[in-house]
């Protein structure tokens, strides 16, 4: 198999495909090592070529790829590609547009939770694929061909499982639905991780302003540091000496130093400098300005059994219009809609989920609707209906 590795044989592929009304798209990456995703391989396929691009070839330059990704006349169509995005947005500074997720569409056909893409390529293009490359070094080169036959497949598949999975939603009218979802993977809010808000993917369990305010300080100079020196979050400093700097608001550099986990050489450093100025911006901040977590509604006692007739009711609704439960509701909503009804606020309640549930969710609490059994499957009836 051919890998194109140069700039020339790149541009004259990506003018080959631009005329095609979709086009497949994986990446292969690494990032045990570094905070943003190092692109190793592209690989894309229209409808009658294919290719996997050396991402990282001496003096390759992925403009001509960048320019398909901003056409907004080709759809481009990842599976679960989250992080395909991302190194789109980081390399080139806009996200893909438009795009088609096939593990979303698929959640939208009815094919469960969060499907993988094995089990598409199993059930939609009847294939199987050699597993024994998901956990290779994409950086290493020579690329065998058993690793550019598993990249390319990831592509060449995705062909046969888009075309499907368009043709069930045009049947079932549930393009829209699919919209909705993408929405998120479309925000550049997905893929923006602003300094300030880093101590929110923070686990701790205090609650206190202050510990908060110190926490977000300190987690936002790891979060910048970690970004200009290109390294994962944890290799600048783990949650758990975040959390204990939080604690202990230290305000030497011997105090620091004796944070465990945190090393001498840190302390004593310019990292160690700017540590302590961020404890103390932290420790000198107002009252009013202080983080505080948001305090979870309170769920009245007693809606227990509630909250289990909710969730037959969800599986029996999402098993018979064929769509994930989990893109309907999450055990959260669920809990919500018992506890408050129409007033919960909830995506259940909202759009095309409204339309299939929802409604029907709040009558059923609300006493409207009673469901039974018949022709063994559950059904729902008006209270005053013979149950037989």
């Amino acid at each position: 198999m051919d890998v194109i590795a140069d700039t020339k044989s790149l541009a004259t592929f990506c003018v080959r495909i631009a005329n095609s009304s979709y086009l497949t798209v994986d990446t292969e990456f690494l990032r045990e090592k570094t905070y943003w995703p190092q692109l190793c391989l592209i690989q894309i396929a229209g409808h009658d070529d294919a290719a996997v691009i050396d991402a990282i070839a001496p003096g390759i330059d992925l403009q001509p790829v960048f320019d398909l990704m901003d056409d907004p006349g080709l759809l481009k169509v990842f599976h679960a590609g989250r992080q395909d995005l991302e190194i789109f947005f980081h390399l080139n500074g806009r996200l893909p547009a438009p795009i088609f997720d096939t593990q979303v569409a698929a959640m939208v056909c009815g094919f469960g939770d969060s499907v993988g893409y094995e089990t598409l390529v199993s059930k939609l293009a009847k294939q199987d694929i050699d597993k024994s490359s998901r956990f290779t070094d994409w950086s290493h080169r020579p690329l065998t061909n058993r690793q550019l036959d598993y990249a390319l497949a990831d592509v060449t598949h995705l062909r046969v499982i888009y075309d499907k999975l368009d043709q069930k939603l045009g049947k079932n009218g549930r393009h829209t639905w699919l919209e909705e979802e993408i929405e998120t993977l479309t925000s550049n809010g997905t893929y923006e991780m602003d300094p300030a808000k880093a101590w929110k993917r923070v686990k701790s369990r205090n609650p206190k302003p202050r510990f908060l305010a110190i926490l977000r300080e300190v987690a936002g100079w790891r979060e910048t540091e970690a970004k200009r020196r290109d390294v994962p979050r944890n290799r600048i400093i783990r949650d758990e000496a975040l959390i204990e700097i939080a604690h202990h608001a230290p305000k030497s550099v011997e105090e620091l130093a004796r944070v465990r986990g945190l090393g001498k050489n840190l302390a004593e450093g310019r990292g160690g400098a700017e540590i302590l100025s961020a404890v103390e911006r932290g420790n000198t901040l107002p009252d009013s300005d202080c983080p505080r977590v948001e305090r979870k509604d309170s769920l009245p006692r007693g809606i227990g059994p509630i909250t289990d007739l909710l969730k037959v009711f969800l599986k029996m609704r999402c098993e018979e219009l064929d769509v994930a439960p989990k893109l309907v509701a999450s055990s959260s909503d669920i809990e919500k809609l018992a506890a408050f009804g129409a007033d919960a606020d909830v995506p259940a309640l909202k759009g095309w989920r409204h339309q299939i549930f929802g409604d029907d969710a709040i009558a059923l609490r609300d006493g409207k609707f009673a469901v039974v059994v018949r022709n063994k499957a559950l059904t729902l009836i008006n209270p005053g209906e013979p149950t037989s």
